[in-house]
């Protein structure tokens, strides 16, 4: 029998969906903030300056960077915390050979 994932309930799904939209908005705005730190550091240590290219490729390599980071862990924390992981059937549960330490 497969068990249910409280995130096919709504509310808990609500509630959880909510907290991950939330804590991606935080981290887009800790991605923002990295890529100036970046382009400034960039700025400052080259002599010759920064070229639209190195804008750009800074940009969209540190920004994605942080985003992709940042929504894989949210993933993770949403999976956790609403219960999801522990309704998964595990099909090696009763496995003695999965189950012993060598």
């Amino acid at each position: 029998m497969v068990k249910p994932s409280p995130l096919d309930d709504r509310d808990t799904s609500n509630v959880a969906w909510g907290r991950y939209r939330r804590l991606m908005l935080g981290m887009a705005l800790v991605s923002i903030l990295a890529v100036i730190c970046a382009l400034l550091y960039l700025h400052f240590s080259l002599p010759q300056g920064l070229t639209i290219h190195m804008i750009i490729a800074t940009t969209a390599g540190v920004g994605l960077s942080v985003m992709l980071g940042a929504a894989l862990m949210g993933l993770v924390f949403l999976s956790s915390g609403s219960g999801h992981d522990e309704a998964i059937e595990d099909p090696f549960e009763n496995d003695p050979d999965m189950n012993n330490e060598r």
